[in-house]
C-alpha cells in the first residue's frame, strides 16, 4: 500500500494540471489514469483557442502537459481505478492491477466519455465502421465514403479532418442550425466534399454483408422521409456522457451524472474535489479544465493543511 497527500483520478488538462499544482505546494502527488494522457484533447488534430500558445496538436500539448508533470516530480501511473473509498480522513483508491494507494485528499478529474448513439447497428459494427474517435481511426477510410453525427465543435472538427481523407463526408445533424463555432461552422459550409443534412437524425447503421459498415440510414425529422447514405464509416459525435457510477453513492452526483461540484471544486464530502469535465459546469473547454485542475489543488492544499 503506497501513501500520497493528493490522488488524481485522470491525467487530462484538469488532472495534470492539479499535479502541476499540487506538487509545486509541496505535496506528494499522483495521477491514476486507466486510458491515455490527455483525455478528450488526444482525439483533438489542433487546438486553437488556447491561450498564448497559438496552433497545437492536442497529442502535443498533452505530451507537453505530461512533460511538466515529470519535471515538477509528480508520478503518473497507467493503471485504471476500479473502487474507491472516500470517507473518512485516509482515502483509499484500488487499480485493474491490484494496487491500494492512499491519500489524505483526491481529486476526480476522469473526464467524460463520447455519447452513444443507442441505434441497432451501432454497437455491432463498433470497431468495423463506427468509431468515436476521426483521428483516431479517419485514416482507415482514405478515398472513401464517411458519415460525421453530431452538431458542435467535435462533429464539425471531425468532419474537416475526414474532408482531408475521404472524397465524401455527411454531416448529420438533428437541427437546422450548428450548435459549434462560426469559425467551423464555414470552414465546413466551404468544403465541397462535405454534404450537411440539416434536420436529419440516424436510424440504422447497415452493413451489406453483415461483416462492415456499408451505409446509414437516416430520417429527416421534418417530413419523416428517410433514406440510406452508402458509407464505410460512421463517425459518432454527439457530446460526452459522465462515468461516474463508481463514486455513486459516496460522491453527490447532478441529475445527468455529472459531479456535484461548484467552482470551488468541492464535492460533499471533506478533501475530495472535482475537476474538469467530470463535474456540473456550463462550459467544458481545455482552458476551463485547466483552470478547475489549479483550483482543486489549491484547495486540496487549504484541507491538507487544517489536518
Amino acid at each position: 500500500m503506497e501513501q500520497y497527500d493528493i490522488l488524481i483520478i485522470g491525467a487530462g488538462p484538469a488532472g495534470m494540471t492539479a499535479a502541476i499544482y499540487g506538487q509545486r505546494a509541496g505535496y506528494r502527488t499522483l495521477i491514476l489514469e486507466e486510458a491515455v494522457l490527455g483525455g478528450q484533447i488526444a482525439n483533438t488534430p489542433e487546438v486553437e483557442n488556447y491561450p498564448a500558445v497559438g496552433k497545437i496538436s492536442g497529442v502535443e500539448l498533452g505530451m507537453n502537459l505530461y512533460n511538466q508533470v515529470l519535471e515538477q516530480g509528480a508520478q503518473v501511473e497507467f493503471d485504471g481505478v476500479v473502487s474507491a473509498q472516500l470517507a473518512g480522513p485516509l482515502k483509499t483508491l484500488t487499480t485493474q492491477s491490484g494496487k491500494v494507494y492512499t491519500a489524505r485528499a483526491v481529486i476526480i478529474a476522469n473526464g467524460a466519455k463520447r455519447r452513444k448513439l443507442g441505434i441497432p447497428g451501432e454497437e455491432a459494427y463498433a470497431g468495423r465502421g463506427v468509431s468515436y474517435c476521426a483521428t483516431c481511426d479517419g485514416g482507415f477510410f482514405k478515398g472513401k465514403s464517411t458519415v460525421v453525427v453530431g452538431g458542435g465543435n467535435t462533429a464539425l472538427e471531425d468532419a474537416l479532418y475526414l474532408a482531408n481523407l475521404c472524397t465524401q463526408v455527411h454531416l448529420i445533424h438533428r437541427r437546422d442550425t450548428f450548435r459549434g463555432g462560426k469559425v467551423l461552422v464555414d470552414a465546413v459550409l466551404a468544403r465541397e466534399n462535405i454534404q450537411v443534412h440539416y434536420d436529419t437524425v440516424p436510424v440504422e447503421v447497415v452493413s451489406a454483408d453483415g461483416q462492415k459498415v456499408s451505409g446509414l440510414t437516416v430520417r429527416n425529422v421534418k417530413t419523416g422521409a428517410q433514406e440510406l447514405l452508402e458509407a464505410q464509416g460512421v463517425f459518432v459525435a454527439v457530446g460526452l456522457a459522465p462515468d461516474n457510477q463508481l463514486f455513486a453513492g459516496q460522491i453527490e452526483l447532478d441529475p445527468a451524472g455529472y459531479i456535484a461540484a461548484g467552482e470551488d471544486c468541492k464535492t460533499n464530502l471533506e478533501g475530495v474535489f472535482a475537476a474538469g469535465d467530470t463535474r456540473t459546469k456550463t462550459v467544458r473547454q481545455i482552458v476551463t479544465a485547466a483552470g478547475d485542475g489549479a483550483v482543486a489543488a489549491a484547495e486540496a492544499g487549504n484541507y491538507l493543511m487544517r489536518q
